[in-house]
């Protein structure tokens, strides 16, 4: 998306009464049914394995949510397009009448044999539905900034994010997990695992918060002092407004790195299954939480567990807070190691301060390897030809 095009959706003012706002749930609706109705179609290639067997439950509950979207999608785009003249409503309308035509042949899709891999477009749009439908209510009730938009700058990069990393879940999974299965299964048994194994599941999950906190702290605490590193987690601070889509917001090299660490502990340890599970779903809805745009507070938990106010300082631009709060989850490694800051008063600024990085999501990954790049280029590039 260029930069011009992505701007445009960037600034969409959503004013009642100019077809902007049925627009805008129009197109989003529609591209999400569009999403499902693929899924629908080729379900061994771009569906979640781990979720196949809940689509085969509840079948019919799913395609007549996805006729639903349609219909709802299309009526919203007809209004807007028809009696606004709101061309959008038009987009939306067309991609909810493509979606329409999948989706009918649904029934008809032929089964495909499973294959190694998959997309896990019904993953992200699983979870954004449920994300949007928890947290812009939230962050419209109990909104930190009230003035800040839905829609507000960034918003198109970080969806981008956000789709990636739901898409790319096999991906990451197989870049991380798998070099530390083949490194386990060659090491000498560890007699700490049946220990652990055999406390209950309650525990593992505390134990679980604990020790991943633990080693994520470091890396994060790295990534801000190791200029290298920075450069990656730069990224994630490049936002300069803070909602529930801003938490998406990760370089690929830094999400491999952090998912490797943090899967280490795991499987070294043996954490059973239901722990782990527990624990995955738990830090990956806290994670966005700590982000959103709330002004909760939480004036004793938030010393215990990371609160909004406390993840919001470590994005802060203001001088004192900078290089503070490293911890996910647990702020008393903060305190212990001397790299809190919890002021009297709500963050309000925010990015990264003495570097200019880019809006576009392209452009974003290729920013960390330029200085490098040009490192390279200027001791081995041929020099110029005189005059």
């Amino acid at each position: 998306m260029t930069d011009q095009l992505r701007a445009k959706f960037e600034n969409i003012e959503l004013n009642a009464g100019l077809g902007k706002i049925s627009a805008f749930i129009s197109m989003t609706l529609s591209l999400l049914c569009l999403f499902g109705a693929l899924c629908f179609l080729f379900p061994s290639v771009l569906t979640t394995p781990e979720l196949r067997p809940l689509y085969s439950k509840h079948s019919d509950l799913f395609y007549f949510s996805l006729m639903a979207g349609i219909i709802i999608s299309a009526g919203f785009g007809a209004f807007s397009a028809i009696v606004r003249q709101n061309r959008y409503g038009f987009y939306g309308l067309c991609l909810a009448l493509i979606a329409a035509v999948l989706g009918c042949g649904v029934i008809q899709a032929p089964v495909l044999p499973s294959v190694p891999f998959y997309a896990g477009f019904d993953y992200f749009v699983l979870t954004l539905i449920i994300l949007a439908l928890v947290f812009i209510p939230l962050e419209g009730f109990f909104a930190k900034n009230p003035k800040q938009k839905i829609l507000r700058v960034g918003w198109v990069t970080d969806i981008k994010y956000f789709m990636f990393s739901h898409i790319g879940i096999q991906l990451f999974s197989f870049l991380t997990v798998m070099p530390i299965q083949y490194w386990i299964t060659h090491l000498p048994s560890n007699p700490i695992v049946p220990w652990v194994q055999a406390q209950p599941i309650w525990l593992q999950f505390i134990e679980l918060l604990i020790v991943v906190d633990f080693t994520t702290y470091w890396l994060h605490r790295a990534m801000h002092e190791v200029n290298f590193l920075w450069r990656f987690h730069a990224i994630h601070h490049s936002t300069e407004h803070m909602d529930w889509l801003a938490s998406s917001r990760l370089h690929i090299v830094e999400v491999l790195m952090t998912r490797f660490i943090a899967t280490l502990p795991i499987f070294l340890l043996g954490f059973h299954t239901s722990a782990v599970f527990a624990y995955l779903v738990f830090i990956s809805f806290h994670a966005i939480f700590i982000h959103s745009n709330v002004r909760f507070r939480f004036p004793y938990l938030r010393w215990l567990i990371a609160t909004p106010e406390f993840h919001h300082w470590h994005h802060s631009s203001e001088k004192p807070a900078i290089d503070k709060n490293y911890a996910a989850f647990i702020p008393l490694y903060d305190v212990i190691f001397k790299s809190v800051y919890m002021p009297n008063h709500l963050a309000s600024v925010y990015g990264t301060v003495g570097y200019k990085i880019p809006n576009s999501f392209v452009q974003q990954f290729t920013w960390p390897f330029k200085k490098y790049i040009q490192r390279f280029q200027q001791r081995f590039g041929k020099p110029k030809d005189p005059l």
